[in-house]
């Protein structure tokens, strides 16, 4: 019997190191013939820490959810102890259903394998695609193959992979590099980083395969530095594999060498354009280069490179082993295969998705994710981070696939989807966005580094009720001008939150300029705190308030001041009986 906890950032965020280390002590304690080992995340992090137990034969028995360690006894007693299953811990009928209506390529081994025992990635077929590549295919037949699966490059601007690597490969340099970005710096995504902690040698494998495809020799790692689990996890994977022969010198005895290492990154959004992400690994600020040169003619040290993100990669040997027209099988038009998210904001359940491209957001966010929180109503989802958009609720049975989400003025991007409801405002939620990007601009140019902040000025007097006659069209010139002249993407994709929700929610901007309303009732200083007659002059909100705006008498409603009122809400959080409402 064995039981695996797991460990990956949300489990540990959650407290499964504490729940392993119970379940250590306590079969450790009975004398019990059980192992304890760990995974990365399955996918349900609304449920961690998550526990599986197998059986002898290796079959999964069951899964327990929400494991804190003062319920670890109760498994330890019932299941390892007396073979009950502890019914009342075990994941439920619907909530299994958020993992079976997936399809799973790139999270194929995450929750299932040890990221850090090698014999477990072999054991589910890993390391067969490298063989198969430089024993059977050749550069060219790995080509073709890539090429006949339409994978397409999953960082955001979803370039043929096929052609990238053609490219490098038809280039002459002293030196080949394939490089991974893997420094995911979308807020909500973290797509990428479960890969890594969950799955590291699928990593590995793709960028050998990459890097035999173009004749690279060396491959790099470029992992945000706030990331250290998944730096942990594929040092041990590295070292491993070496140690086993897939990394190195003469690969399989076929005389091919090639070997990765690490480089942590400082966290600059900017860095995942690639000519920025190359300066970085060269020592310089990270600062986007003018194009062409590609990075195919010349990248890293001004030798032929190419770049491609975790998910990306952690396709390949799956499409290797499997074939080009098996994964092109899945998905819509020209995107095809699958596609990672990850699921989050006002979503019941949220964690990682992979599904074929082309399902639809509703099947997605009630399909998969059951809906809205609360019982709100679904308002918008914000796709591709700050340099995507925000798609609304009337667009709720758009396709999920690169042509379609871009026709609604979002893109896919890495992989981000941030559910909103009515509480949302879409006014604010474009001001944060476009902050995010005003201080990530790496300000090389003009437009990116003025424009963003003058828009960002515009936003803020309008969600503090100071907008002006004129503030929409003076964003939206800004937003043409900043698109046109800036250099790389972050700045000519920068405008991308404020121009969608303008599209769709011109209303919300009008009430904050015109009317001094927000209609989500969400920034602060335009709301208005009132007493309603369900008041019961307990006294409470009055001792509360941190300015004394709230007066009365026992026996009859109290009253706030609008004048003194800070409009804190500090009220509102200590009412009972909901006799305080914002407007």
């Amino acid at each position: 019997m064995k039981v695996v906890v797991g460990q990956g950032s949300c489990g540990v965020a959650t407290g499964a190191g504490k729940t392993s280390a119970e379940f250590e002590r306590l079969i450790k304690e009975y004398r019990l013939d059980v192992e304890v080992g760990k995974t990365g995340c399955v996918g349900n992090c609304y449920l961690e820490p998550v526990v599986d137990v197998y059986g002898d034969a290796g079959v999964l028995a069951a899964r327990y959810v929400k494991v804190q360690p003062e319920k670890v006894h109760e498994i330890v007693e019932k299941h390892l102890k007396n073979e009950k299953i502890a019914t009342d811990m075990t994941i439920s009928d619907e909530d299994r259903q958020f993992l079976e209506k997936q399809r799973r390529i790139v999270l194929r081994n995450t929750g299932l394998i040890n990221p850090e025992n090698i014999d477990e990635y072999i054991a589910k077929g890993g390391y067969k695609a490298v063989e198969k590549a430089l024993k059977e295919m050749g550069p060219d037949g790995v080509i073709e193959e890539i090429k006949i699966s339409g994978l397409r490059g999953r960082g955001g601007a979803g370039f043929p992979t096929w052609f990238k690597w053609n490219a490098a490969k038809g280039n002459k340099g002293k030196n080949k590099y394939m490089v991974c970005n893997a420094d995911e710096g979308d807020p909500g995504a973290f797509m990428d980083r479960s890969v890594l902690e969950g799955d590291p040698h699928s990593l590995i494998e793709g960028m050998t395969v990459g890097g035999y495809a173009m004749g690279a020799t060396e491959g790099v790692i470029y992992v945000r530095a706030e990331y250290p689990l998944a730096i942990h996890r594929l040092e041990i994977a590295m070292k491993q594999a070496r140690e086993r022969g897939f990394l190195g010198e003469n690969l399989f005895e076929t005389g091919y060498s090639f070997d990765l290492r690490i480089k942590a990154g400082a966290g600059a959004f900017v860095c995942g354009e690639e000519t920025a992400l190359i300066a970085s690994l060269e020592g310089e600020r990270g600062m986007p280069r003018l194009k062409p040169p590609f990075p195919a003619e010349k990248g890293f040290w001004q030798q032929p490179t190419n770049i491609n993100n975790v998910e990306t990669f952690a396709n390949v040997p799956w499409i290797i082993v499997n074939g080009g027209a098996a994964f092109s099988a899945m998905g819509a038009d020209r995107s095809r295969g699958t596609k990672v998210f990850a699921l989050a904001g006002k979503i019941k359940k949220g964690g990682l998705v992979e599904v074929p491209m082309g399902l639809t957001l509703r099947e997605i966010i009630y399909g998969i994710g059951d809906g809205i929180r609360d019982g709100k109503a679904f308002k918008a989802v914000q796709m591709g981070g700050p340099s995507g958009g925000c798609i609304p609720a009337s667009l709720i049975d758009t396709p999920v696939d690169y042509e379609n989400v871009t026709k609604t003025g979002a893109i896919m991007g890495s992989g981000g989807m941030i559910v909103m409801d009515e509480t949302t405002c879409m006014v604010d939620m474009a001001r944060y966005f476009l902050d995010f990007t005003r201080r990530e601009s790496c300000g090389k140019c003009n437009y990116c580094r003025i424009g963003t902040k003058r828009m960002l000025e515009i936003l803020e007097r309008i969600t503090k009720g100071e907008g002006e006659d004129g503030d929409i069209e003076k964003l939206e010139d800004l937003a043409v001008r900043i698109k046109d002249g800036s250099m790389c993407g972050l700045g000519q994709t920068a405008p991308n939150p404020v121009l969608t929700t303008i599209r769709y929610f011109r209303n919300e901007y009008e009430d904050h300029i015109y009317r001094k309303k927000c209609t989500a009732h969400s920034c602060r200083a335009l709301l208005t705190f009132t007493i309603t007659d369900d008041c019961r002059s307990c006294t409470l909100c009055a001792r509360r308030c941190p300015v004394n705006a709230i007066a009365g008498e026992r026996g009859s409603k109290y009253v706030i001041s609008q004048d003194r009122c800070i409009k804190c809400g500090k009220c509102e959080e200590s009412c009972n009986f909901g006799a305080i409402v914002r407007d």
